[in-house]
């Protein structure tokens, strides 16, 4: 809110160019906000194909939070006045990418919990990694995205 008080004062002041500074450094700002709020959500879908592909069977809840996910990705990543997307397909392949490994951990410590308890014990996320594919899962992220 600051920010917007010192833009309406430089704007006052006839500080064209600074006010003109300070719009870059907050639509950088939101930029920014929304790459955090995409890569959350990135996570989280990661976090349930992984679980998909590992158990070999999908769930109602599992498939409810994936269908919630993508549609908070799309809403946050649509330009609402201009159209189009902050984030094309390669920027969001990359925060899928970066966000993989944190997926992969989470995913470890919920996928197959019977099973865990059964065997006295939780999978770790390497042994995981070598029951999914992560390219084939980070794809399915994207096309789901970007239906």
């Amino acid at each position: 809110m600051e920010e917007l008080l010192e833009l309406r004062q430089f704007l006052e002041q006839g500080k064209i160019h600074e006010a003109l500074l300070l719009v870059d450094e907050l639509e950088e700002m939101s930029l920014s906000d929304k790459i955090n709020k995409i890569d959350s959500y990135g996570v989280i879908l990661l976090i349930h194909l992984i679980k998909q592909k590992a158990e070999k069977r999908s769930t109602r809840s599992g498939d409810v939070s994936i269908e919630n996910t993508v549609r908070e990705i799309n809403k946050i990543n649509k330009r609402r006045k201009s159209g189009g997307f902050y984030l094309n397909q390669a920027e969001l392949m990359d925060i899928l990418q970066q966000g993989y490994q944190v997926a992969l951990k989470r995913a470890a410590l919920e996928a197959f919990v019977r099973a865990a308890f059964r065997r006295k014990g939780r999978y770790e996320a390497q042994e995981l990694a070598t029951m999914v594919d992560e390219q084939g899962i980070l794809t399915q992220a994207l096309e789901l995205i970007q239906k």
